[in-house]
């Protein structure tokens, strides 16, 4: 079986200028924030962010913000990040929201190699302008096209050297749709186990989405923020 372990320098140095990066998390639990902070160290420039949330002002993801390396966010929602608000105001970050179940299932989509999908929500909302639509028997639906990116960090509860792995509660929600539909996928790992070190059923997210695994030394405050 093939040993993913990766330096952090070395997977992160693969992301360049104008790469579009998902950033698995729910809010603090299974956001990368040792990932992020390599990302901020190493500075690519004109980013696409993918992710739930932008953090709270001062965390994760608005560290990328603060150092003006993001061009967009797609996410579902920034009202915990003031900083984020005032730069979407001021026009100097583009911002595409989605309700978070269509997020999901936009990034779910793309990992299982489809185009998009149909739906009624947010039909006559703001969030409907400028979407195709279509009509099939008798309704009008949106096309929600798929996301995709061309890498993805991940917070892992564990893993082994293949890159299997497992989340701990919320963390869940984002990161095993964002392994598979990222091109590039590059985690970091609380605690590395031996192949075959979880059991099958417990696996979250299988070895071969995985490219590169970091092991981490150890957690910031950052990582204790919410008590998982």
């Amino acid at each position: 079986m093939i040993n993913k372990r990766t330096s952090i320098e070395e997977a992160i140095a693969k992301i360049g200028d104008g790469a579009v990066v998902m950033v698995g998390g729910f809010g603090v639990p299974g956001t990368p924030f040792t990932l992020i902070e390599e990302l901020v160290r190493q500075n690519p420039r004109r980013l696409t962010i993918i992710k739930n949330d932008a953090n709270e002002a001062g965390m994760g993801v608005d560290h990328l913000l603060r150092n003006g390396q993001v061009e967009r966010l797609v996410v579902s929602h920034i009202g915990l990040n003031p900083h984020a608000i005032q730069l979407k105001n001021e026009g100097r970050i583009e911002v595409e929201f989605c309700p978070q179940g269509i997020l999901a299932e936009r990034i779910r989509a793309a990992g299982a190699g489809l185009a998009g999908f149909l739906t009624d929500i947010a039909m006559e909302t703001l969030l409907a302008e400028g979407k195709p639509r279509v009509e099939l028997d008798g309704e009008e639906y949106l096309v929600e096209r798929a996301l995709e990116a061309d890498f993805a960090l991940i917070h892992a509860h564990a893993a082994d050297p293949f890159g299997n792995l497992t989340y701990a509660a919320s963390a869940r929600n984002f990161s095993p749709l964002m392994a598979m539909a990222a091109d590039t996928v590059i985690v970091e790992a609380e605690n590395m186990v031996a192949l075959g070190g979880i059991a099958p059923e417990a696996v979250h997210t299988p070895g071969p989405f995985v490219d590169h695994v970091v092991e981490l030394q150890e957690l910031s405050e950052a990582y204790g923020v919410v008590r998982r």
